[in-house]
């Protein structure tokens, strides 16, 4: 997950931290689903989840679709089409050379004939038997499906959309903000109580859109480099105390990677809390963190459980541990586990 994150009422503004953290469903259910999918969604919702999360990248006719990242070889069926052999190709995004089959090259009806495949089947063959079933989603038809959802259950399914490069689709003629805004309009999403948060790893966008939009915005924060937009400019300069004051005039929340939370040592087992949560909730900024993960390769030593990268450890501890710890959400790829852990 790399660059450019509720509960409508209250939960989104300067409160205090929250007395039960939110489960934000990291692309649905992604570790038992292909992510970004209607299965995964609708399996985090009925597992308890608050939030679920789409990544938006743009189409060449400009809709915003719910991939992990615009090259998509590694999350479709796009290599099998033999239609779309000859769009394969090499571009640099946000510094990084990367090669596939990128998102701004294909039309959303183009788009609509691939079908979703799992991302790391290597670690999740139970959800990578599911692949070749569903299709890309809209951010249109997430949204839809939050709602559905929410009048089914009785309870408010918010979403929680990542801009996903920003500055560099812009610098491809499909500038996001613009296009975004109107559809927060006409999607009803523009209030300070919708059930929204806008997340990016970028800090322009969200200064920006936090102008035009009284929605709820989320900071994300790595654990290393800084925002692609602002050269010079670290993330840990961002999560200092005059960093989050200054990071609080724009964003209701801020998004670090979960090491920064709960650090670990040179052996990989985790340590005494950071005073990011500290500092953030000075600062008036609620602090959701990413991405609690169930296989081993993924957790702290101490949470591991088995002999191989890819069994299940003690997520629901490692969830416990940041509900401990004063977080006011998580995103994780197992609801139901982090859900177990903050009960």
């Amino acid at each position: 997950m790399i660059r450019c994150i509720l509960i409508a009422i209250v939960l989104l503004m300067g409160t205090p931290a929250l007395a039960q953290p939110l489960i934000i469903a990291h692309r649905g259910a992604s570790g038992e689903r292909p992510e970004h999918t209607r299965a995964a969604y609708d399996l985090a919702i009925e597992q308890g989840a608050d939030v679920i999360e789409p990544d938006l990248v743009m189409t060449r006719d400009g809709v915003f679709v719910d991939r992990h990242e615009n090259e998509i070889g590694g999350t479709t069926d796009v290599e099998r089409h033999p239609e779309f052999a000859a769009r394969k190709t090499t571009k640099v995004i946000d510094g990084v050379q990367t090669t596939g089959w990128f998102t701004e090259d294909f039309t959303l009806a183009e788009l609509k004939t691939l079908r979703a495949k799992e991302r790391l089947p290597a670690f999740r063959p139970s959800s990578a038997a599911f692949d070749g079933q569903e299709p890309i989603l809209t951010f249109d038809e997430v949204v839809a499906i939050a709602r559905e959802a929410s009048a089914r259950t009785g309870r408010t399914i918010a979403v929680a959309p990542e801009l996903k490069h920003p500055t560099y689709f812009a610098g491809v003629g499909l500038p996001m903000e613009d296009a975004f805004v109107a559809e927060l309009a006409r999607l009803d999403l523009t209030g300070a109580d919708a059930p929204i948060i806008v997340q990016c790893f970028e800090v322009g966008p969200l200064e920006r859109l936090s102008k035009r939009v009284a929605t709820p915005l989320a900071q994300l924060i790595a654990a290393t480099g800084g925002p692609a937009d602002r050269p010079g400019l670290t993330y840990a300069e961002m999560i200092t105390p005059e960093g989050l004051k200054a990071m609080a005039a724009y964003a209701a929340w801020v998004a670090p990677e979960a090491t920064l939370v709960l650090p670990r040592d040179a052996e990989g087992r985790t340590t005494a809390p950071s005073a990011l949560v500290t500092d953030a909730h000075a600062a008036g900024l609620k602090v959701v963190v990413w991405t609690l993960r169930a296989e081993n390769a993924f957790l702290p030593v101490e949470r591991r459980r088995g002999e191989g990268f890819a069994d299940h450890g003690d997520m629901a501890g490692y969830a416990a541990a940041f509900g401990q710890a004063g977080v006011d959400a998580i995103f994780s790829d197992f609801p139901a586990l982090a859900r177990a852990g903050l009960h």
